[in-house]
């Protein structure tokens, strides 16, 4: 048998000197290789393109495009249809709106610098394989955010706009029951990029999980009770 398939990595910091500390942190871990750098987001959103990484560690501060902007510039069509990279958002700073537009733009993980150097790995296995990550800090303040929040209201026009194409095929197949590995087989894609479509659409919907996303699709006419599963409004 073959030695597993590692997980390639882009690194986007303005910072030399935290991404080369970044670099070795990455490089040091087991199946995990740093294959590109860049300072800023257009550099980075370009280096996605080309070289087409598992994940990108984005900064949020940066000159120019910052992270959230290059973040959506991948995930918007801007860079075609064939980025499948996951974004994990590794950041100084712990503020709410910074993490609501990264993972409204489609990142996959928040991480703060702070954090244990051990988690810059899992986090970014995790995303690799198309779970989310939050930092636990991160994480207490949407929780309560969340638990704050009213019910579930019918989705807005300029939030069902934000879904891709993608997205709404997604949602309209589990609106229909379908399983993530169902709609995988289905779409012929993987269950993890099922799973990453899903997660976007739980942020962008504002929705607290599978269950809600669906009554959204319903409430909003996204989905009706006679469609079929390949009905996309």
């Amino acid at each position: 048998m073959g030695e597993p398939a590692r997980i390639t990595v882009l690194l986007a910091d303005d910072e030399p000197l935290v991404r080369a500390g970044l670099a070795m942190l990455i490089d040091a871990e087991d199946g995990l290789a740093v294959v590109g750098e860049a300072g800023d987001g257009l550099h980075a959103a370009d280096l996605a393109v080309r070289l087409r990484p598992d994940v990108v560690v984005m900064d949020i501060r940066m000159p120019g495009l910052d992270g959230v902007q290059a973040t959506r510039r991948l995930f918007s069509g801007e860079c075609g249809t064939g980025v499948s990279s996951a974004v994990l958002v590794l950041t100084t700073f712990n503020d709410d709106q910074a993490v609501y537009d990264a993972l409204r733009a489609g990142a996959s993980g928040f991480l703060l610098k702070s954090a244990a150097p051990r988690c810059l790995g899992d986090a970014i296995r995790a995303v690799a394989a198309g779970d989310a990550w939050l930092d636990p800090a991160v994480a207490r303040k949407l929780l309560a955010d969340f638990v704050a929040r009213p019910g579930p209201a019918v989705p807005t026009a300029a939030q069902l706009d934000g879904l891709t194409i993608r997205e709404r095929e997604v949602l309209v197949l589990v609106a229909h029951g379908m399983s993530n590995a169902a709609i995988a087989a289905h779409l012929v894609i993987s269950n993890a990029t099922v799973k990453t479509h899903l997660a976007r659409v739980l942020v962008k919907l504002g929705v607290h999980d599978r269950s809600q996303a669906v009554a959204a699709a319903y409430r909003c006419g996204l989905v009706r009770p006679h469609d079929g599963p390949l009905a996309v409004r």
